[in-house]
């Protein structure tokens, strides 16, 4: 037996310096590709930014403007009422935002620490409304608000967070499984209820699920463009919405430099978030799918 484990260890061979070079080589240029593929329209769409309407039109393409045209930021922000609509964006995006996390929130701590009659039969009937397409719910939806006269109101977005999201409320679940059960029998024997478990041990000690959850939702509500179309008019509507169509010329054609030049702004908010809460995303993500 002995001579046989020692054959088995022999033909066993270790990776040698240049497998492991080779490998790291691999695996490294594999991550520039994917960046480099990822990252290129972002960085044409910042030097094209700089160019003048003669230089983003010309053929064979000129890459670098031949001087940054600084103005088309200029008119960026003056050419329509840009910090109005960004902030309506933004007042919209965390209003639903914060509604959605917290009503999430509490939708996961009942599946997973409350025992209820039929919970583990919902939960797969929630998991499911997240491959139920987006299209088929909007019509009856917008007929629905129409005749409660909630369009060209907020309110939509008010329902919609306070009615959770699946996504959420599974993410929520698996990371609310990962904490020690005895955290919540000390609660429950000091005389807290399951309010006050959820509020004062689960929601303190969840930091990265929350900032994934409301990373995740501001960035949606910032970037959709169709709902804010549909329920609201041109005073109410998002800086998204004013992209698309905002930046005309008094004859009607469009105006693209100063729309690249907003579509940047536009986008360095949410460059900004994800860099301010990459390592809880991180964190909540990864945690999220230990224990199921």
């Amino acid at each position: 037996m002995t001579a046989h484990a020692g054959t088995a260890i022999s033909l066993r061979r270790e990776p040698t310096h240049w497998h492991r070079v080779f490998g790291a080589a691999l695996t490294y240029g594999a991550l520039v590709g994917v960046a480099i593929m990822l990252g290129t329209p972002v960085a044409w769409l910042l030097v094209s930014s700089l160019k003048t309407e003669a230089e983003y039109m010309a053929y064979p393409i000129q890459f670098l403007p031949s001087v940054a045209v600084w103005h088309n930021y200029v008119d960026a922000v003056t050419l329509i009422a840009f910090w109005r609509y960004a902030l309506q964006s933004a007042y919209l995006a965390a209003l639903f935002s914060v509604l959605c996390v917290f009503t999430s929130s509490m939708a996961g701590f009942a599946f997973a620490r409350i025992q209820a009659p039929g919970r583990d039969a919902l939960f797969p009937v929630v998991l499911a409304l997240l491959i139920v397409p987006q299209i088929v719910t909007t019509i009856p939806q917008y007929i629905v608000f129409s005749q409660l006269h909630l369009v060209n109101t907020y309110w939509p977005w008010v329902l919609w967070g306070l009615s959770a999201s699946p996504f959420h409320i599974f993410l929520f679940r698996q990371f609310f499984t990962t904490i020690p059960v005895q955290l919540e029998d000390a609660a429950e024997v000091d005389g807290c209820g399951q309010f006050r478990v959820f509020w004062q041990i689960f929601l303190p000690n969840s930091k990265p699920a929350l900032a994934t959850s409301f990373i995740f939702n501001l960035s949606w509500i910032w970037g959709d463009w169709f709902h804010p179309l549909i329920y609201l008019d041109d005073e109410k509507t998002t800086l998204a919405v004013k992209l698309t169509h905002g930046y005309v010329s008094n004859q009607g054609f469009p105006l693209t430099m100063p729309k690249l030049a907003a579509a940047v702004l536009y986008v360095i908010p949410l460059v900004v978030l994800f860099f301010v809460g990459q390592k809880y995303i991180i964190q909540g993500v990864v945690t999220s799918g230990i224990k199921g």
